[in-house]
């Protein structure tokens, strides 16, 4: 992907989950929508599923700088810390205690605040492609199961997983659209 291609993709899907959140009530925004895959017993919100975003978003830049820098693993999912294979199942729980972590947090928190989260993140990422040489972009980030893999291509997965997490709440019965 070109670097406009990549900014025009995130600053359009983030409008649209944006005006699409704006629309919900209260009541729908925080009520209990898909339980936690790290403990069931835990219900996220839709404005969980939103801040959820900011966590990745922030994961993903992180790991583009590690690769930018020559990290050996900049990914981290696939080899643990001490360099052994991990298997799907190792890497699942890693993410989704990781996620759970961050979703109790921020529970809770209003539209506006889970917004800022947001923006906050995104503006990480708008910085990091503004450092970014074209080259760098379509290199393959190792170990990234995300798009097609690049540098370019991981960046521009922040949009994709919004409008996933929205499907998800949508099609968990409670928001209508």
């Amino acid at each position: 992907m070109k670097r406009w291609e990549i900014e025009e993709k995130l600053h359009g899907d983030r409008a649209w989950l944006l005006a699409a959140y704006a629309d919900l009530t209260e009541e729908q925004m925080h009520a209990d929508l898909t339980p936690s895959e790290h403990d069931p017993s835990n219900w996220w919100s839709a404005l969980d599923h939103l801040a959820h975003l900011a966590l990745i978003e922030h994961n993903f830049a992180q790991m583009v700088r590690r690769h930018v820098a020559g990290h050996d693993n900049p990914v981290g999912l696939v080899n643990g810390s001490d360099g052994r294979p991990r298997t799907r199942d190792e890497i699942m729980a890693s993410v989704h205690a990781m996620t759970d972590e961050w979703q109790q947090r921020h529970h809770g928190k209003s539209f506006d605040e889970v917004v800022a989260l947001g923006a906050e993140a995104r503006a990480v990422t708008l910085q990091l492609l503004s450092e970014l040489t074209d080259e760098q972009l379509t290199q393959v980030l190792p170990g990234a199961p995300w798009a097609d893999g690049t540098v370019g291509g991981v960046l521009a997965a922040n949009a994709d997983h919004g409008r996933m997490h929205w499907k998800w709440s949508r099609d968990a019965g409670v928001l209508e659209k």
